[in-house]
């Protein structure tokens, strides 16, 4: 099982495969190997996420592109864009900024909250009932 099944899910489908979720360190890496690959700087946007896709587009667990060249000799510029916006919407919904208003950091608070709590519902409440839920300290 899972030890992050509250994280909620760490990959998203897309036509041409599944993007998930990249660590800080892939992320800056891929930054820092798209901007080896860009000639100026207007292409460090196209090459960063080329580097990106490369790192977070799978199909069955393997990687689609080897690097970010790869990308960029396989897909078109709008499909690179596509699938870079794609992970970008997916990883700000899973990763919360407070940026985001307190109205919406209160939503996934609340979300998340019962989320780890539905966990141990169904199956698991015989564990649950072992370990029953105390309020205050009693001596």
């Amino acid at each position: 099982m899972d030890d992050r099944f509250w994280a909620g899910p760490d990959r998203v489908k897309v036509d041409e495969g599944e993007l998930r979720l990249l660590s800080a360190r892939e992320v800056l890496e891929a930054r820092r190997e798209g901007d080896a690959l860009a000639q100026d700087g207007r292409e460090r946007a196209l090459c960063r996420n080329a580097c990106l896709i490369a790192r977070a587009l799978e199909r069955g667990d393997e990687p689609v592109f080897a690097d970010g060249e790869a990308v960029l000799d396989g897909l078109r510029v709008e499909d690179i864009a596509r699938l870079a916006d794609r992970w970008a919407q997916f990883n700000r919904s899973c990763n919360p900024s407070p940026l985001d208003g307190a109205q919406e950091i209160q939503r996934r608070k609340k979300a998340w909250s019962t989320r780890v709590m539905s966990a141990f519902s169904g199956a698991c409440s015989a564990c649950l009932a072992l370990c029953p839920l105390r309020s205050g300290r009693k001596e």
